[in-house]
């Protein structure tokens, strides 16, 4: 299952996190959809309803656009399929925040979006699974190992390069700085638009595909998302022209390639949202776990990288009583997430385990 994400990057930050490559093997920055920075807001503890950015073929919105050219959108989590007769979204009977690999050309909702070729890629810090004990559950923060896919920082300036306007839009993305950031987990997904019967805004979704858990998560949980490793098999995923969608179900296998800590119990609650969420913890001793060796391969972009001002993470402004009040105690500014705990430099305040 997949049934939370983070994704503390600000949106400008998004973009520069990832950079696709086209048919040519030509590297470039996506741009967001129109309006959609908007709806986006930066998350420790993201769940199913909310918005998440994602990497689509942006001839999904311009017939006249190449489809190897990708743009970056903010789409609802939980697939609304296209058919959906009711005026409210809410109202599905089902739940559609994860689709199985094996049932894709079983079951109608996921079929359709499938063979039109509606396939997106959810980028995310990493997910959060629980592994079930005898009285509890304990959750970990899974993750690309920040050592691998050429994210290891280097010393250049982070700054954005000055671009003269009339450049075009290639040579501004060679003159683009390379991103030396956190790198960002690549998962699988399929996308539909609904419009409501009654009229109005079509409303974005999409679902999660999972498959078998790999070898090295399975003492976590028996399934995982379907994460795409490396530029090629993103393009791959997302090239609906030229990769037909049954050759592109064969990307959708179990990967090794990730790690993982275990976090604070804080998780737990989906109303929760502070980088305590993310802090690795050791369940045993109820203490702070120093930073791994493959954290420690950040830190020198995240002590010289240049302030960027962000968003505010998601915030439930609604929620009444004792929990409502406990969510607002722990929100805090979403700048350094994952800084805090990769320097160990968080909160005095131990997390809950």
């Amino acid at each position: 299952m997949c049934g939370r994400t983070a994704c503390t990057l600000a949106p400008d930050e998004l973009s520069r996190a990832s950079r696709y490559r086209d048919r040519t093997g030509q590297r470039h920055r996506p741009r967001w959809k129109d309006g959609d920075t908007d709806k986006y807001r930066p998350s420790y503890n993201k769940s199913p309803q909310s918005f998440s950015p994602v990497l689509l073929s942006n001839k999904h919105f311009n017939k006249d656009a190449p489809v190897d050219e990708c743009v970056l959108a903010a789409m609802r989590w939980g697939l609304v399929p296209a058919w959906f007769k009711e005026n409210d979204p809410n109202k599905m009977q089902y739940n559609t925040s994860n689709c199985r690999s094996e049932s894709l050309l079983e079951k109608k909702s996921y079929k359709d979006p499938l063979l039109k070729g509606q396939r997106c890629v959810i980028l995310a810090d990493g997910f959060y699974e629980w592994r079930r004990l005898e009285k509890e559950k304990q959750p970990f923060f899974i993750y690309f190992p920040q050592s691998q896919g050429g994210q290891v920082p280097s010393q250049h300036s982070t700054q954005e390069p000055k671009c003269d306007q009339s450049l075009d839009q290639g040579k501004r993305d060679q003159e683009d700085s390379d991103w030396t950031g956190w790198r960002l987990l690549t998962i699988a997904g399929l996308f539909d638009s609904w419009t409501p019967p009654c009229g109005g805004e079509a409303l974005y979704t999409y679902t999660v595909i999972t498959v078998d858990a790999s070898p090295n998560l399975q003492s976590i949980h028996d399934r995982m998302p379907a994460v795409l490793d490396g530029e090629d098999e993103v393009r791959r995923w997302l090239d609906f022209g030229e990769v037909k969608s049954l050759e592109a179900m064969k990307l959708l296998q179990p990967k090794s390639s990730l790690t993982f800590h275990p976090v604070s119990s804080l998780v737990n609650n989906s109303r929760n949202n502070s980088p305590e969420c993310l802090q690795p913890v050791d369940p045993t001793i109820k203490k702070t776990v120093q930073p791994t060796a493959s954290s420690k391969m950040m830190m020198s972009w995240l002590k010289t990288a240049s302030p960027t001002k962000r968003k505010n993470p998601d915030e439930d402004t609604t929620a009444k009583g004792p929990e409502g009040k406990l969510a607002a105690e722990n929100q805090t500014k979403p700048t350094g997430s994952l800084q805090q705990w990769l320097l160990g430099t968080g909160s005095s305040k131990k997390p809950k385990t």
